[in-house]
């Protein structure tokens, strides 16, 4: 059992059996949980409450529609006037589309990973946002022209084949899905996004669905895949507590092969290739901060033609798939993700359309 002493909490082996199980099988019932674990559901279902009420691990979701190539996906660097950051973060925080906003070291303060219908859309958020946002230096931004890995693919790796295969059968993973939600989808979503393993009948009280309602339509979007979740666990009893954020440089005819390997390494936990001069991100989780020349060296032996030309470590990860963190890494609550939308920016920009067709006119 892990220890919970303030400051001290730790994970046994079978809480991280159990997080891993939940990666592979986030909505699975206990009882097919727990007999993949060697334990009965009982115990399975009160070891999780316990890691989630605590806010060491929890489940999220995103909705497929963010992370499809119809998307757009950006890397947002933001640069704070001094004692600003606080002030800044918090604004952000609760944006929709947002979904990893960090403190971090190096040539920015905060980088963000969030996602947009369309370069309008990115560009509206870029100078109506956050251009006019009170305590926003600078901004940098790059698109995300191809995620090649992401969170919900990162494994805790502690279970055995034969429970794997208990929890995932033998059917391949499939891709994302293009449809869209509909209104009703979006409001099961947005119940779904603060406690995805939540029963049906609760699903259905916040939604004014019948539990046979939500039951289909949740069997429906699983088989469709229009929703991705995670199981996170907070990382500093996650036994990788550094998330490192490397920005390379790679010959676009090698990007096949040497994606392929990093999205292969135990420590990936995104990638992706960008619009920029620094044509790929990789963010990694280690072990500790001197991992990084070892894991660096790694990476130069697997894959000589990439250049890594800046780096940043995580001071605190403040949103992590949807979810708010405190500095240790520990779940506070759930931002249900969407693509963003703000009436105010929407009026500032019709102002600025209505002078722009007055330019010229006598």
């Amino acid at each position: 059992m892990a220890s919970d002493t303030p400051g001290k909490f730790t994970l046994d082996e079978l809480d991280y059996q159990l997080v891993t199980a939940l990666q592979l099988a986030p909505r699975a019932d206990w009882q097919r949980i727990g007999a993949a674990l060697g334990v009965d559901g009982t115990t399975a279902a009160r070891r999780w409450n316990r890691l989630y009420g605590s806010g060491h691990a929890w489940i999220s979701c995103l909705p497929a529609q963010l992370a499809i190539a119809s998307a757009v996906f950006a890397i947002i660097e933001v640069d704070c006037v001094a004692g600003r950051l606080p002030e800044v973060a918090e604004s952000l925080a609760g944006d929709v589309n947002i979904v990893t906003l960090e403190h971090v070291t190096g040539a920015r303060d905060l980088l963000i990973q969030a996602a947009f219908s369309d370069h309008v859309q990115l560009g509206r958020y870029l100078s109506l946002r956050l251009g006019m946002l009170p305590g926003v230096a600078s901004t940098r931004t790059q698109i995300a022209v191809t995620v090649h890995t992401e969170g919900s693919r990162w494994r805790l790796d502690r279970l055995s084949e034969p429970a794997r295969r208990a929890l995932t059968g033998a059917s391949p993973r499939q891709n994302w899905s293009g449809r869209p939600f509909s209104d009703e989808d979006l409001a099961l979503f947005q119940a779904l996004s603060t406690d995805p393993r939540q029963p049906a009948v609760r699903l259905a009280e916040r939604t004014g669905l019948s539990p046979t309602t939500v039951r289909r339509r949740l069997d429906r979007m699983d088989a469709e895949r229009s929703i991705g979740y995670r199981c996170e666990v907070a990382r500093y009893v996650s036994g990788y507590p550094i998330s490192v954020s490397l920005w390379c440089t790679l010959p676009p005819a090698e990007t096949p092969r040497v994606v392929s390997r990093l999205s292969g390494m135990r420590e990936t936990r995104f990638c992706a290739t960008l619009s920029g001069s620094a044509n790929l991100l990789v963010v990694v989780w280690l072990r500790s901060v001197q991992d990084i020349a070892a894991f660096e060296a790694r990476l130069a032996v697997q894959a000589p033609e990439l250049t890594i030309t800046d780096r940043a470590v995580a001071l605190w990860v403040m949103k992590l798939g949807g979810h708010l963190l405190d500095p240790l890494g520990r779940n506070l609550r759930a931002v249900p993700l969407g693509f963003w939308s703000d009436p105010v920016s929407d009026a500032a920009e019709g102002e600025l359309l209505a002078r722009l067709r007055q330019i010229g006119v006598s």
